[in-house]
């Protein structure tokens, strides 16, 4: 039983393969950290700054609020005087269309309305016809007027003097003077002869329109570097609002230079590398049965890595909540395969990690270090796929209450309270509930066994229990026997007793195949070892923990319990066929491994336990005097034994656990064996 040395269990390329492991995941975590440093704050308006004292650190300019602006511009925007420019060749086209298309018509007819026509004609024209197909369409309600380009010139027309060539046409044929030229109207289609000549100039038009935007100020005063912004509880009220929004947006707008990037990045390495390596001192020192498998290690630092890196996602995408990751999880996973320690100190560094890319980390924390506990607590031992529904629930309940907590301290009163994240708290506490198929993922990809797959596989319905019922009845009670004695001991000494339990169901399966050869399974005076030799009925014995093994890797039963069935023998002897084979064969050199269990020894407390447990049990059918001397003979005699042969040598188990273990086992046996009271008869 000696002390398991990291030093002589991992060799220096575990050691480096342990320590590259850890600058991978830190790298991976800081790649995908936000690299936006400046301070953010989340600003409400009508509620308590929840923030400490802020000072300006530089000048800025106060904006002002974006209605205000909007008001303002469309005040100056009245004024707006758009381009178009004036093409005189157009209407002297016209014109002389007309006069050419009427001579046409009316050859050799002096007529007062042609001349009418075309000096309406000119006149519009002159004052100009304007296109309203550009997307600036006139419209006199709110065009005042315009700036009508001319050559090299630029003078303002009133919108009332402008004509579209709709109103044109309608001006044309509804005056008085044509009513005695009919004919001209119904021969010439004096459409023909209206067209716009006065075309929208884009790009001059939006530069004046710009100027006028730029003219409207966009500020309201300016901040002084050392001017105390707000004080924390001060209620931000909207010129506040609009002081503060201000300073968020010069701080975002003040770019980081090369030099500063830098440093953040090796800021950042630093402390998550801190944080990992003493994580990875605390397992190497505290918890060196899980350093040592490389398997545990990973499982560990892949959660905290997924974990802290979707934090980080979901901050740089500006993405809902952080409240809404369930880190819990990830101390419920390590609680149900390791232990409580080492799943509060994995979410701790989990939590203080992410805190480093939150805008108020202290609020995170608090809410999260208390998830964390909430799980570890309600999981002291998973049973039933319930707890962990339950433990949702209180994982829920304990983050409600504790951001209530901090809502009180910065509130200044009840009416101030802000009830915003207990959606994204009760949103994590439905993610929670998939903890249990997530379990199953887990389980399967790093080869742990749950309690929960423990009791599962404890089911009497199950084939392989079922059939050692009715194949080797005897087995299978003497296997229940020894689930109940190893499972108690583990309940008193701190072991894990559903391991133990489910572990000794299975441990003799491989007496499935000869349940005769086995003095439990027989019965009627016929032991079929008569008929075979000293080293045949020895291997015949020692063959069923080799066909317990390939039975279990048939039934695909996890490698926890394929551990128990290879160890419940160690490397101990078929005893009764080895002393009978020297006792007979006083002057031959005997050949011990024809007589040994491949083993190995046990290597855990529970393999042990099962070790212990066997042994008395099938042992304690001997006796002919079933004792409380007897007993504790029986016990002391065999476990002493265990331990001068050295089987616990590579066992964690201490002399404290088995002396616990003996009395344990004699209590139990004296129970077991205890004499009952004669029924007297009834007399006739």
């Amino acid at each position: 039983m000696k002390h398991i040395d990291l030093k002589a269990t991992l060799t220096w390329r575990d050691v480096a393969l342990r320590a590259l492991l850890v600058l991978v995941s830190v790298t991976i975590m800081v790649w995908f950290m936000p690299r936006d440093t400046q301070q953010k704050f989340k600003i409400e308006l009508n509620k308590p700054w929840r923030y400490a004292d802020l000072t300006a650190p530089f000048d800025f300019l106060i904006l002002k609020s974006e209605a205000l602006l909007n008001a303002q511009r469309d005040s100056v925007l009245r004024d707006f005087e758009p381009y178009y420019i004036l093409n005189r060749a157009i209407g002297e086209e016209k014109v002389r269309d007309f006069i050419k298309d009427y001579n046409k018509v009316f050859p050799n007819v002096s007529n007062d309305g042609k001349s009418i026509i075309a000096n309406r004609l000119r006149q519009f024209y002159v004052g100009g016809i304007i296109d309203t197909a550009e997307p600036l369409l006139f419209n006199g309600d709110t065009l005042r007027a315009i700036r009508m380009v001319s050559g090299n010139t630029a003078i303002n027309i009133s919108s009332s003097r402008l004509h579209t060539a709709k109103g044109a046409y309608e001006l044309l044929v509804g005056d008085e003077r044509l009513k005695t030229h009919k004919e001209i109207l119904s021969e010439l289609n004096l459409n023909d002869y209206i067209v716009p000549n006065l075309f929208y100039d884009r790009m001059r038009s939006e530069t004046s329109r710009q100027s006028l935007i730029d003219s409207v100020a966009i500020g309201s005063g300016m901040a002084v570097a050392g001017q105390k912004l707000i004080d924390r509880g001060t209620i931000v009220d909207e010129q506040l609002y609009l002081l503060l929004m201000s300073y968020q947006r010069e701080s975002e707008l003040r770019t980081q230079s090369k030099s500063q990037l830098t440093t953040t990045v090796i800021g950042e390495l630093l402390y998550v590398l801190l944080l990992m390596t003493g994580f990875t001192i605390f397992l190497s020192i505290f918890r060196s049965d899980y350093f040592e498998q490389l398997r545990s290690v990973v499982m560990i630092y892949s959660l905290i890595v997924i974990f802290s890196v979707f934090a980080s996602f979901m901050v740089s995408h500006n993405l809902f909540h952080v409240f809404v990751i369930p880190f819990a999880m990830v101390p419920i996973f390590i609680r149900v395969f390791m232990d409580s320690r080492t799943a509060f100190m994995a979410h701790t560094v989990l939590v203080l990690i992410t805190a480093c890319v939150l805008q108020h980390p202290l609020d995170f924390v608090a809410v999260e270090m208390t998830a964390g506990l909430t799980a570890i607590l309600s999981l002291r031992d998973l049973s039933s796929r319930s707890q962990l529904l339950w433990t949702a629930a209180a994982v829920t309940m304990a983050c409600c209450l504790m951001v209530l907590a901090l809502n009180m301290i910065e509130a200044p009163g009840f009416n101030n309270l802000t009830f915003g994240d207990y959606n994204y708290l009760f949103i994590c506490g439905l993610v929670l509930f998939c903890s249990y198929p997530l379990l199953y993922v887990i389980e399967k990809t790093f080869g742990y066994t749950s309690n929960i797959t423990l009791i599962e596989l404890s089911d009497m319905n199950k084939e392989l229990l079922r059939r050692m019922s009715e194949e080797a009845p005897g087995t299978f009670q003497h296997s229940i026997q020894v689930s109940n004695l190893g499972a108690e001991i583990a309940r008193k000494i701190g072991a894990k007793a559903q391991l133990v339990r489910t572990g000794a169901l299975y441990h003799d399966i491989g007496k499935l195949q000869n349940p005769i050869y086995f003095t439990e399974n027989q019965s009627g005076g016929f032991n079929p070892h008569e008929q075979l030799t000293d080293i045949e009925s020895a291997q015949t014995i020692i063959s069923h923990v080799t066909e317990g093994l390939k039975l279990a890797e048939k039934y695909n039963l996890p490698d926890t319990i394929k551990a128990f069935i290879a160890t419940h023998h160690g490397q101990g002897k078929a005893k009764f066929f080895y002393v009978n084979y020297k006792n007979t064969h006083p002057d031959e050199e005997v050949d011990d491994l024809l007589f040994t269990y491949p083993g190995p020894n046990p290597f855990t407390k529970e393999q042990a336990i099962l070790m212990m447990a066997d042994s008395v049990e099938a042992a304690s059918r001997s006796l002919s005097d079933y004792t409380e001397q007897n007993i504790r003979s029986l016990v002391d005699r065999i476990i002493d034994g265990m331990l001068a042969e050295g089987y616990f040598r590579e066992c964690p188990i201490t002399f404290r656990d088995i002396q616990y273990s003996k009395t344990v086992l004699v209590e139990k046996l004296k129970t077991v064996y205890h004499t009952r009271v004669t029924y007297p008869e009834l007399k006739k």
